[in-house]
């Protein structure tokens, strides 16, 4: 079989019989050509099926119109919808997206940063992997001015701008509910505090027991990797207590439905012998029974914002570096599995 030769503006042009200037500006859009001109080379390269060399003309301007987008796991409704808003912004700009996840390892996102670099994306965002530590993996893109911004899991120092809902906060008010509930011994589960979200929510939730002069109990607390699994193995935890608790608060949803299934299969009614609160407002929340109280993390908007804030950036009509920290609104939804107090 021939391979057919790929057709150029030098071939439109003989075709039309103009010149392969007119064509070229005619197919940027140029306002020089008449819409009637336009008009007919549009017809003609689509006959011939020309297609723009993106590549070449890319490397002319420097951009590649790519946006490099890094996620933990790929597997969570929280990060999927993520996604759906970057990708909204991106489309509607004009921008092409390339998504790695990293699979909470920090050598996996080093080689993902690589990957991103080497394909000369024009920013990246980045929600960082549960163990990792240093940040140099990023420090190419900074040195070359190739905008970054941390969401969600967030860096530490204030080495680029960071959008995330205030954990602290939330968490906080998570637990408020349930002592407003009478409950006093409150279990929580989270992970290791290694990462920002986990470190605030455990704050917030030491915070208020502060609060209520409630002592913080080193044995209420289960540390994880907030898996349904994990949610199951707190469970048998928590069944071997001297005192069970009243409440359980989880810094997410999955686990705590697999808390709440496990304690409900021995026997425990929720929320009468104890209550409890999730964290992100998955589908799941809905559907297990009763409907689990939760904190909603808008994670669609997170990610309309932060593609929203490189993209401004990158075409000049915002400076990401004028600003360290955007924090979302997140609201407690209070539902059945928290009510002790019937209204």
């Amino acid at each position: 079989m021939i391979k057919q030769k790929e057709t150029t503006i030098y071939d439109i042009a003989r075709k039309l019989n103009i010149s392969i200037a007119t064509v070229s500006r005619a197919l940027k859009d140029d306002p020089v050509v008449s819409k009637k001109t336009k008009k007919k080379i549009a017809e003609a390269a689509e006959e011939m099926g020309y297609r723009s060399n993106h590549f070449a003309r890319n490397l002319r301007i420097q951009r590649t119109n790519t946006i490099g987008v890094i996620i933990p796991r790929l597997n969570s409704y929280f990060m999927s919808s993520v996604i759906s808003g970057i990708e909204n912004i991106a489309n509607h700009a004009g921008y092409n997206l390339i998504i790695s996840q990293s699979s909470e390892s920090a050598a996996k996102e080093m080689a993902n940063a690589k990957t991103m670099f080497n394909n000369r994306v024009d920013g990246l965002l980045v929600s960082l992997a549960y163990d990792t530590e240093d940040l140099n993996h990023f420090d190419v893109f900074l040195k070359r001015n190739i905008p970054l911004i941390f969401f969600d899991r967030v860096a530490g120092e204030n080495v680029s701008t960071s959008i995330l809902i205030d954990n602290r906060k939330a968490a906080y008010q998570a637990t408020v509910h349930l002592i407003e509930q009478g409950c006093k011994r409150i279990v929580h589960i989270t992970a290791t505090p290694r990462r920002n979200v986990y470190v605030d929510r455990l704050q917030g939730y030491k915070d208020a027991l502060a609060e209520y002069n409630i002592p913080f109990d080193e044995k209420l607390l289960i540390i994880s990797n907030l898996s349904q699994e994990a949610g199951v193995a707190a469970a048998a935890q928590i069944l071997q207590m001297e005192t069970l608790p009243d409440s359980v608060f989880v810094a997410n949803d999955n686990c705590a439905v697999g808390c709440m299934l496990a304690l409900k299969q021995a026997g425990l009614r929720i929320p009468d012998d104890i209550a409890f609160i999730g964290f992100n407002n998955d589908p799941v929340s809905t559907v297990i029974e009763p409907n689990l109280t939760t904190v909603n993390y808008p994670g669609y908007q997170m990610g309309e914002l932060a593609a929203r804030q490189l993209i401004n950036h990158l075409n000049g009509t915002a400076n990401i570096t004028a600003t360290n920290t955007i924090l979302l609104r997140a609201d407690l939804i209070v539902r059945a599995s928290s009510l002790k107090k019937k209204n």
